[in-house]
């Protein structure tokens, strides 16, 4: 997990083959006024989701690990509290593995809690479980999937 300021992000450009184009398209776009939805940047491989998530407690928000993609979090209009639990310490739920969504989730509360605030991003690998969209209102974010 990293969790760092946007203006820093071009210094995580090595750590994919496919962050350079992702850091490209959020450097060149303002993020605020990007449609619900999403975009593919590279087929499948490189998506944008903007999603306006809705008001979540704690208690709710499931921890979920994905095997196939990295995720770049970022908030923008509203502070987002995000979970975070190592994948290997992460409790099995009855449900399995979803793979057409990329997804597991998990049983009970994380480990560890974070604001992440807009002008901040935070990064998941598939070791790292997380619990996001805990927010008193909801937020409006960009979710970019990478392939890992």
């Amino acid at each position: 997990m990293i969790i760092d300021k946007l203006e820093n992000i071009e210094k995580y450009a090595s750590l994919n083959p496919l962050f350079t184009q992702a850091i490209e398209f959020l450097k060149s776009q303002d993020l605020n006024s990007l449609e619900i939805g999403k975009t593919e940047l590279k087929g499948k491989d490189l998506l944008v989701n903007v999603a306006q998530t809705k008001p979540k407690a704690k208690e709710d928000a499931k921890l979920e690990t994905h095997r196939d993609f990295i995720d770049i979090q970022i908030p923008l209009s509203g502070t987002e509290v995000m979970g975070y639990t190592a994948a290997k310490d992460c409790i099995p739920a009855d449900a399995p593995y979803n793979a057409e969504k990329d997804i597991t989730f998990f049983e009970g509360l994380a480990e560890s809690y974070i604001e992440v605030k807009p002008g901040m991003f935070a990064i998941f690998f598939p070791q790292d479980g997380h619990a996001p969209g805990i927010t008193p209102s909801g937020v409006k974010k960009v979710i970019v999937k990478v392939k890992a």
